[in-house]
């Protein structure tokens, strides 16, 4: 499959920060401001968007207006990364009204984030053949320090095409609502991290392939239609194979067993080499007479005979790793931790 790499951020480069989903309120501002400036220490010239600081009806502006600057910086070419604040909720408005087709003839850019950022990274990247970023956002990079798996991400970003980037797993992660940092600080890695086989094996395995996934709400809704089309990514992948991952900010167990077993009846989960499942952000139930976050696990990928890996580091309890959608990767799971390593 040919995915194409933008190439690294050098200093002078132009980052542009727009939200094509969710925007920033007033009171939230000052972080958005350490964030930039953050940016900025780095070398980097910042532009923003004017659909960036101001959120009505769960979005930052109507959806044309969104789509237009979306589309507007990711054809610029003196842009060289495009880093929203964050993802949100309504960003599958914009679909219709981006033009993959000419973003597939014309060289790419990064585009950084997760969350429902995932809505425009898997075409970016199943249609365009864009290399994509799915890691902390910027509104995370707002602290003093940042812990070794956030700062992954700067290290992808400014690495030269043909390098090798190989991520740890966390030692602990943090436990409480990672939309409600607004410290300098950052994260409160208090619990320990601890990647697991859904098969409950302790034995060391090692499988490789092309990266695709995002959040499992979105990526559930896109699933059958012309922006989720897994099926074509995984024929044009076929020589090297895929790793799907996904990660679950919502959606309690009877859910997520649901959205799991659509994407398998739909053959999502025919032929690829393994799946990465990240830490759950919803609270489990405690009752042990209800289906689990486990249960939902089991019960739509333990008989599909691919090496399936849970609490993982992605997603929207961090720190997560900054995975490359369209890149070769080989992961090795071992009881004492574990890695990720990349191909740029």
């Amino acid at each position: 499959m040919s995915v194409r790499f933008p190439p690294k951020l050098n200093p002078g480069d132009v980052i542009a920060v727009m939200a094509p989903s969710s925007g920033v309120s007033p009171h939230l501002h000052p972080q958005l401001d350490r964030a930039i400036d953050n940016v900025k220490k780095r070398g980097f010239r910042v532009i923003e968007g004017t659909c960036l600081r101001a959120q009505f009806k769960n979005k930052s502006a109507d959806k044309t207006s969104r789509a237009d600057e979306l589309m507007s910086f990711l054809t610029d070419p003196e842009i060289k990364a495009v880093m929203p604040p964050w993802g949100g909720d309504l960003a599958m408005e914009l679909l219709e009204l981006i033009d993959f087709d000419y973003l597939a003839r014309i060289p790419p850019k990064w585009f950084v984030g997760f969350s429902d950022l995932s809505t425009i990274q898997f075409p970016l990247t199943t249609i365009s053949g864009w290399a994509t970023l799915h890691g902390p956002n910027l509104m995370q990079l707002s602290t003093q320090a940042l812990d070794p798996n956030t700062q992954a991400l700067w290290q992808i970003l400014e690495s030269e095409r043909g390098s090798i980037n190989q991520q740890h797993s966390s030692v602990a992660f943090h436990h409480e609502d990672v939309n409600g940092i607004t410290s300098h600080e950052g994260f409160n890695l208090t619990q320990r991290t601890q990647w697991k086989r859904l098969d409950g094996a302790l034995s060391s395995i090692t499988f490789s392939g092309r990266l695709i996934g995002g959040c499992l709400e979105i990526i559930a809704r896109l699933a059958g239609t012309p922006y989720g089309n897994v099926s074509s990514f995984k024929a044009k992948s076929s020589e090297d194979g895929v790793i799907l991952y996904f990660e679950n900010v919502e959606m309690y167990p009877c859910e997520l067993t649901r959205a799991l077993l659509s994407l398998r009846l739909q053959g999502w989960f025919n032929n690829v080499r393994g799946i990465l499942i990240g830490r759950s952000a919803v609270v489990d139930t405690s009752d042990p007479t209800q289906h689990n976050y486990l249960d939902a696990l089991i019960a739509s990928l333990s008989d599909i005979n691919v090496p399936v890996l849970y609490d993982v580091d992605i997603g929207h309890v961090p720190p997560q790793l900054s995975l490359i959608n369209g890149a070769r990767a080989t992961v090795q799971f071992t009881e004492s931790g574990s890695t990720v390593t990349q191909y740029i």
